[in-house]
């Protein structure tokens, strides 16, 4: 009989966790995407990597320990509280840049720039200004999201605007979509690679 193999946490994340906590943020990303999203970031070695919505650093760190030596991330969150923690923990990574701006604003002034993997864990590249987001994807690039299923602290309303988020990636006809029922309700995108 095998023994269960137990998964090997990022170094930093008990800290960062524990700090989250201290601090009272309450909308940290849900371990199982975290193991999710750094096994994603192994398959773009080299590659170029973008977060929106860094908060604290919990699923900044997951990606982090996804991606090989060459790749790069820029994670961008307006809360210079909750920024704080992640560059205190993560900040000496130079495979990390930590932005401090309003998504907004920073999608549109960086919108020249490619991807090759995008985690939209903010309004701004999910439900505000997904076209653009969509549009920083290279061919064959990932986009990813979570908290689609129903959550607690989901304010009235917000469950038709998850509805409408997932009509409009499936009706672009150069992404491929995948909906997984699991953890807090997942979606993978691949841009289609032109032939």
């Amino acid at each position: 009989m095998t023994e269960k193999a137990t998964q090997r946490y990022p170094a930093s994340y008990e800290l960062i966790d524990l700090a989250t906590r201290e601090s009272g943020f309450t909308m940290a990303s849900d371990v199982n995407v975290g193991t999710f999203l750094k096994t994603l970031a192994a398959s773009k070695p080299g590659g170029k990597f973008l977060e929106l919505g860094t908060g604290t650093g919990l699923s900044t760190s997951w990606i982090l320990d996804g991606m090989n030596s060459s790749a790069s991330l820029i994670s961008v969150d307006n809360d210079p509280a909750v920024l704080q923690i992640a560059k205190q923990y993560l900040g000496n990574d130079p495979r990390l840049k930590l932005a401090e701006s309003d998504g907004a604003s920073w999608i549109e002034q960086n919108r020249q720039l490619k991807f090759d993997f995008i985690f939209a864990d903010t309004w701004h590249g999910k439900y505000l200004m997904l076209e653009e987001a969509l549009d920083m994807l290279n061919p064959g690039a990932l986009y990813i999201v979570d908290d689609m299923l129903p959550q607690e602290n989901w304010p009235e309303g917000h469950h038709e605007k998850a509805i409408a988020l997932v009509k409009k990636l499936k009706d672009r006809t150069d992404l491929l979509i995948a909906e997984l029922h699991w953890s807090t309700g997942v979606i993978v995108v691949v841009k289609h690679p032109a032939d």
